[in-house]
């Protein structure tokens, strides 16, 4: 007879490890969280200009004894700091929801096309704008039309999933909008000129560097609520863990939830997108990084884990993208690029 603690497959089509217990896993929330909050102190005081340790905290509590470094501090390294927790936070569930719904190890939070759909929406801004003539461009109207972009993909999205009803086939279309999307943006790189295609470039790259303090209110809203709506479903996701069928037997609505999870993934990920640009590998690597450390299939550990997780890898790459002047999507290219590889012959291996 099996013991109960042996490897299963998990929903991301990989065997899952056993279940950790419950010191372990609570000394693991502990360090991550030790670490969190040592690369936010790190990130507030490590930049072009250092800034001792004291006079951050001084800046914080208002008793800055020099305006610049309180502008500093508040104005540029904290808005950027809470910018890398909010989005990490995002990325990393929206990922980790994405996998289990798809039972698919190398699903993430684009895989809708929301990120598809946020890009058309700023190409559509910045590059069909002026080939209109209409010049008129600013950070809120950008933020706009990435929104806009992505919620429209996930109604088209929403709509096809109600009447497809298979989950399968939703990816596909989903990967199938993303390519008709990318041709579209293609075609208006090629007609605009070149300080409307260098604003897009500069979008597409990321930065967390972008959000102001009248707009930190709205990104930290949205990606609450796309937080709450996860937390909704975290019963669902675990039962849908043994497929569709016994989640139905189960009283799972299976449509509701979906719509739940597409709604959540887009308030996650079609927001992070929209005020940072198309940030990679995050919400792909590191709900598995969650899952081989605290090794549970358990969303209600994954979820928090993967959103601790994801805080502390977005704060060390932002301090990795200040030392080096580099975009911020290129060092989480480098960091997700061999965690993907890793699931890739991992999957092939328990294949």
């Amino acid at each position: 007879m099996r013991r109960s603690n042996e490897s299963t497959p998990d929903s991301a089509g990989v065997v899952a490890c056993p279940r950790g217990g419950g010191g372990g896993q609570a000394r693991l929330f502990v360090c991550l969280g030790v670490l969190a909050f040592a690369l936010f102190v790190a990130d507030l005081t490590i930049g072009t200009t250092h800034i001792p340790l004291r006079d951050v905290w001084q800046a914080l509590t208002g008793r800055a004894t020099d305006a610049m470094t309180g502008t500093i501090v508040i104005e540029i390294r904290l808005m950027k700091s809470l910018t890398a927790i909010l989005v990490g936070v995002a990325l990393s569930i929206s990922g980790l929801q994405m996998q289990t719904l798809f039972r698919n190890p190398l699903a993430g939070p684009y895989v809708l096309g929301i990120s598809s759909g946020a890009a058309l929406g700023v190409a559509l801004f910045l590059l069909g704008m002026p080939l209109l003539g209409w010049s008129w461009i600013g950070g809120m109207g950008v933020l706009g039309a990435a929104w806009i972009g992505a919620f429209a993909i996930l109604a088209v999205i929403a709509v096809v999933s109600r009447r497809v009803g298979d989950v399968m086939v939703v990816l596909i279309l989903g990967i199938l909008f993303s390519s008709g999307v990318s041709a579209v943006v293609e075609i208006l790189q090629f007609l605009s000129n070149e300080s409307a295609l260098k604003s897009y470039v500069v979008w597409t790259m990321g930065s967390l560097g972008e959000v102001t303090l009248r707009q930190m209110p709205i990104l930290a809203g949205a990606i609450a609520a796309g937080v709450a709506l996860s937390a909704v479903v975290v019963k669902p996701l675990n039962i849908l863990l043994l497929g569709e069928e016994y989640a139905q037997t189960m009283g799972i609505r299976i449509r509701r939830t979906q719509t739940l999870i597409f709604l959540s993934t887009t308030l996650l990920a079609g927001t992070a997108t929209a005020f940072c640009g198309p940030i990679g590998f995050v919400g792909l690597a590191v709900p598995h990084v969650a899952r081989m450390l605290f090794r549970t299939a358990d969303h209600r550990v994954l979820l928090p884990a993967s959103a601790l997780i994801g805080t502390v890898m977005m704060l060390a790459c932002d301090l990795i993208s200040k030392s080096l002047a580099l975009p911020i999507n290129s060092i989480t290219a480098l960091l997700g690029i061999p965690i993907v590889v890793w699931v890739v012959f991992r999957h092939r291996t328990v294949a």
